[in-house]
């Protein structure tokens, strides 16, 4: 069945079933215990394989369908129709929801699993992964919630909105979240079985999205949105369309490029997109300089940052290790893919986010566009990092150095950190940086001049009085020094280390 659990009947009756059994993610929670469900969220599953068969009386039905549906057990059909009495074993074997293992055993054919956004809690159906299930998944398989998905999920800037697009949107986990900012919400895929899956996980949480089939922006010719948001099939490779859900058909990074020079058509004025994308680093060359390329088309602000950089071998091991192929198919398939590497002399894939924004009326004046690298584990991207980081670019495009002097500045709460080398006469200094706890690259080098007006930032004076003051107790000329230190300003408040005081 390419199409499964399309009967909106059906639907309801296993939404009721699986609450009714406490299957949300705290009652998973408090039947599994908190260390056994903080491994089965870092992929071990037999501690909670292990306290499902140990469950009492009264949580029997919640256990069971956590093995079937989590852990991918096979259970009797007895047990299965007591768990889920609503719709029956053989409604959901006809509904592609379950598989008949054995003449008196069943097993789950779809992965229906809780997910909470912190606020609220939803049920996200999507196919089970290789780890669940034997042999290869389906050409037309559809993820789940996985790592890239959350880390998008986790950056999105959730002020309220009218129109959103989740472009590329699987099982519907970022039309999910986005839901609950945005009056309206299109979803697209090519892929007509996600398309059904999202269409499950919409129902199964009440809500009701736009969802139209389709490659790129084509469903949605002509029309704008406030936000757009894609977790789109980026992987670089020789353009196979073997598996849709990585495979785009589009060789090399073909497929984020066209998505940054083709967004801009579908902003509304002032309008975000944010997509998770891969891109070719050649060797020698910085990874920057190629990004740069596709946005030098656009009439777009920017933000792009690379999480991490791949060399060939372990990007295609990442790609090969979730298909569920034999290890001779997964040799032979990477191996071709490290030819092709080699013959496009690709050195590594950049892997990161790229937020973009739309001109607002009356906006004048170059893009604003920035490009580095954020790596560390406690930097990662949050919405509202992400809308801090785009509000300070703005601040700083619409303020002249004029007015910047004008400006009482504070210093936001920040540490101090010195580097010092031993040497002949003991520890001496060789540089020093401020950082601003939990910002993604939020940090300024800093000298002793740049200390002092950190320091003395407080909100009560304007920062060109401030500057008089420091070239005075430093003997220098003060439109000198304020002729340095307004870059350090300006990149000061693009970190979030300086703001002005209102």
């Amino acid at each position: 069945m390419s199409a499964p659990l399309v009967d909106a009947g059906v639907i309801d009756a296993i939404g009721r079933d699986l609450r009714a059994a406490g299957y949300s993610t705290d009652g998973v929670a408090a039947l599994l215990g908190e260390q056994v469900d903080a491994a089965l969220h870092r992929g071990l599953w037999w501690p909670a394989l292990r306290a499902t068969r140990a469950a009492s009386a009264e949580h029997q039905s919640l256990a069971l369908l956590v093995r079937m549906f989590l852990l991918g057990s096979e259970e009797s059909r007895d047990a299965v129709q007591r768990a889920l009495p609503g719709t029956g074993v053989g409604t959901l074997i006809s509904q592609g929801v379950l598989e008949t293992a054995a003449p008196e055993t069943v097993r789950a054919a779809l992965d229906i699993r809780p997910h909470s956004d912190g606020a609220r809690d939803f049920l996200v159906v999507s196919d089970q992964d290789a780890a669940m299930r034997p042999g290869p998944v389906r050409r037309d398989h559809v993820l789940g919630i996985g790592g890239a998905s959350m880390s998008l999920a986790r950056a999105v800037i959730r002020t309220p909105v009218t129109r959103a697009l989740d472009l590329g949107t699987g099982c519907g986990i970022q039309a999910l979240h986005l839901d609950g900012h945005c009056e309206q919400i299109v979803a697209t895929d090519t892929n007509e079985r996600a398309l059904a899956l999202a269409a499950a996980t919409a129902r199964l949480n009440g809500m009701t999205w736009d969802l139209r089939c389709g490659s790129l922006f084509e469903p949605v010719a002509g029309e704008r949105f406030d936000l757009i948001v894609s977790n789109p099939p980026f992987v670089v490779g020789a353009g196979s369309t073997d598996y849709i859900y990585r495979d785009s058909g589009m060789a090399g990074d073909a497929l984020s490029q066209s998505l940054i020079e083709q967004v801009g058509e579908h902003l509304a004025p002032g309008g975000t997109a944010q997509i998770m994308a891969n891109w070719i680093v050649r060797p020698g060359a910085d990874w920057r300089e190629r990004v740069q390329g596709w946005l030098a088309c656009t009439d777009l602000h920017a933000w792009v940052v690379q999480r991490e950089l791949a060399d060939p071998v372990s990007y295609v091991a990442l790609w090969t290790s979730d298909a569920g192929e034999t290890p001779e198919q997964t040799a032979q398939r990477g191996g071709a893919w490290l030819d092709w590497f080699a013959a496009e002399d690709i050195s590594g894939v950049g892997m990161g986010t790229i937020t973009l924004r739309a001109r607002r009326p009356g906006e004048t004046g170059p893009c604003d566009q920035v490009l580095e690298e954020i790596t560390g584990a406690d930097e990662a991207l949050t919405g509202p990092e992400v809308e801090a980081f785009l509000a300070r670019r703005a601040y700083l495009r619409e303020t002249s150095d004029e007015a910047l002097l004008a400006a009482r500045l504070s210093t936001a709460p920040v540490l101090l950190e010195e580097h010092s080398l031993p040497g002949a006469e003991g520890w001496q200094q060789i540089g020093a940086a401020v950082r601003r706890p939990g910002g993604p690259a939020a940090v300024l080098g800093v000298d002793e001049v740049s200390k002092a007006l950190l320091a003395g930032c407080r909100g009560e004076v304007a920062l060109g009085t401030l500057l008089q003051l420091l070239a005075a107790h430093h003997g220098v000329d003060s439109d000198a020094l304020a002729q340095a230190a307004l870059p350090v300003v300006r990149e000061g408040i693009g970190r979030g280390i300086l703001y002005e005081a209102r």
